[in-house]
């Protein structure tokens, strides 16, 4: 059965490959040959056919492979290109930010000091307004009593020339004419002088009652320029403040309890933050001391927030060109509770704000790794590293470099592991990168 088919086989294949034989011979002249059979020829044909087509079509493969692989080098090199220059677009408004929030803490301090000045200005011209008040009513009182003695002195005098009129006849033998003149021009001299005194005191009271409204209307400019000051104040103010307190709202910690803390671990006082009061007897204050009492407890507010600022986990953990590989959230099945950020071999990594390092060394799965623990039940930790630069215990500062970038622990790749867990919990950290980013 195998024989005929074998016979078939190669009958069919006859046509296009005949019989063929190969004939070799040896040194010793004998001769032998090899009988090619016409399927024998066929398959030799066919497999060299079909290792022949092989090869080009794995070269073919490899070919479109390289091509590929260039292109997405290609288009990677442009990536990073443009995520560069996003980062430096980034940097640039970041320092245009800063430098006008720079210059609105110049202007505050400008317009704080203008205040000062102002408030001085007002409290001479009270205090000017007063006196002119009190000299007012002191010059009354004596105007009174002058015009008070001279009705006396007249009705002396009139009772004194009744008197001597009726007695002149009685007496015309033992008083002279001489006396009674004499009397008289002393009482006119008396009339007279308390005549002089009493128009002396009333120009008096008529020049200071001018000084009084004169202080008047420069106590009222000065109220004037003192509403507007207020009014620039009050609004420069409420544009400061909201950003900081959209800022820490982002980044999940409520501002109440945030200046809360804030003001236990910084209760001093005094200083051009205490509350102002120009009352001595108890009355209430003003509306001009309730306004700059207001802005003193909103640039006191604002202290609490910049200090807050400078505890809370708010800058960036590298400073060099770097790349997001993975953010924070559900990966794998599991949960990836920090945001990946790759870039060279040995790059710093530096302290997101100031602290106190709690682990500075190998933990499973992170390799080295170093924990900070900050103000307000924060912590940030830093994974992977090549290198610490930081031991247990030590106090560090915002920006201070604590290790260089690595591929130790459970890693695929050279990157930076960053967490920050509040209150003991993992919460993303991109909230407070990009709540620093739209502020600062």
């Amino acid at each position: 059965m195998q024989t005929r088919l074998n016979n078939r086989i190669h009958t069919f294949f006859e046509r296009w490959f005949p019989e063929q034989r190969l004939f070799l011979r040896s040194d010793s002249e004998q001769t032998r040959f090899i009988r090619l059979r016409p399927g024998t020829q066929a398959l030799i044909v066919f497999g060299s056919s079909a290792l022949v087509a092989w090869a080009i079509l794995a070269s073919s493969i490899l070919l479109m492979e390289s091509i590929g692989a260039g292109n997405i080098r290609e288009q990677a090199r442009r990536d990073q290109a443009l995520y560069e220059d996003r980062l430096n677009a980034l940097s640039m408004a970041r320092d245009a930010a800063e430098s006008e929030a720079l210059a609105a803490h110049e202007r505050f301090n400008a317009a704080l000091t203008q205040i000062s000045a102002m408030q001085s200005q007002l409290l001479e011209s009270e205090d000017r307004r007063r006196e002119l008040e009190t000299g007012i009513g002191v010059i009354q009182a004596t105007l009174r009593k002058t015009m008070n003695e001279r009705d006396a002195a007249r009705a002396e005098t009139e009772e004194v020339v009744a008197v001597l009129e009726g007695r002149a006849a009685a007496e015309a033998e033992r008083t002279s004419v001489a006396e009674v003149d004499a009397t008289l021009a002393f009482l006119n001299d008396a009339l007279q002088r308390t005549a002089v005194e009493r128009d002396d005191k009333e120009a008096e009271a008529a020049l200071a009652l001018e000084e009084a409204d004169a202080a008047k209307y420069e106590r009222d400019l000065i109220l004037d320029r003192n509403d507007q000051i207020f009014t620039q104040l009050e609004e420069a103010l409420t544009v400061s403040v909201e950003p900081l307190e959209k800022m820490f709202t982002k980044a999940g910690l409520p501002p109440e309890r945030l200046l809360d803390a804030v003001k236990r671990g910084y209760s001093g006082t005094g200083g051009p933050l205490t509350p102002i009061s120009f009352s001595t007897k108890g009355t209430e204050p003003s509306p001009d001391e309730t306004r700059a009492n207001a802005l003193l407890r909103g640039l006191d507010q604002m202290n609490l927030y910049r200090i807050a600022a400078e505890k809370a986990p708010f800058g960036m953990p590298l400073r060099d060109s770097f790349r997001f590989t993975s953010p924070f959230g559900p990966r794998w099945g599991r949960m990836h509770e920090g945001t990946d950020f790759a870039a060279a071999h040995g790059t710093p990594i530096y302290a997101t704000a100031d602290g106190v390092v709690t682990k500075a060394g190998w933990m499973s799965g992170y390799g080295r790794m170093v924990k900070i623990r900050h103000d307000f039940g924060v912590e940030t930790w830093y994974g992977h590293m090549s290198r610490l630069r930081v031991e247990e215990g030590q106090r560090v500062s915002k920006g201070q470099r604590i290790g260089d970038m690595g591929n130790t622990g459970r890693s695929t790749g050279t990157h930076l592991h960053y967490e920050v867990r509040v209150n003991g919990s993992a919460v993303n950290p991109m909230n407070f990168i990009k709540a620093a980013r739209d502020v600062f």
